[in-house]
């Protein structure tokens, strides 16, 4: 689903709401949530799941698949995502 296709939806369910206000509040929500993933706090959304950052470390042993050559790729950050329980029992039915 797309951005448009949820500012769609949410217009359909709140009708009061302009676009400009739906488009600030999702906004807001994903600009709140990619402050906490960058602090390496978690984040929780209740009966759909939570992100959390985690880190990735250095590996020395690594090769370029078209050179064979030895590289070194650095340690970095990753954002997962683990969906909760109800999320995954609604996806498997």
């Amino acid at each position: 689903m797309s951005r448009p296709e949820i500012i769609k939806k949410l217009k359909q369910k709140n009708p009061q709401l302009s676009n400009f206000e739906i488009e600030e509040i999702i906004d807001i929500f994903t600009d709140s949530i990619e402050k906490a993933l960058n602090q390496n706090k978690k984040v929780e959304l209740r009966g759909f799941g939570s992100f959390f950052v985690k880190r990735i470390k250095a590996n020395y042993n690594a090769r370029n698949p078209k050179t064979s050559q030895l590289i070194y790729v650095p340690e970095k950050n990753k954002v997962r995502f683990r969906a909760s329980k109800k999320l995954k029992k609604l996806m498997n039915k």
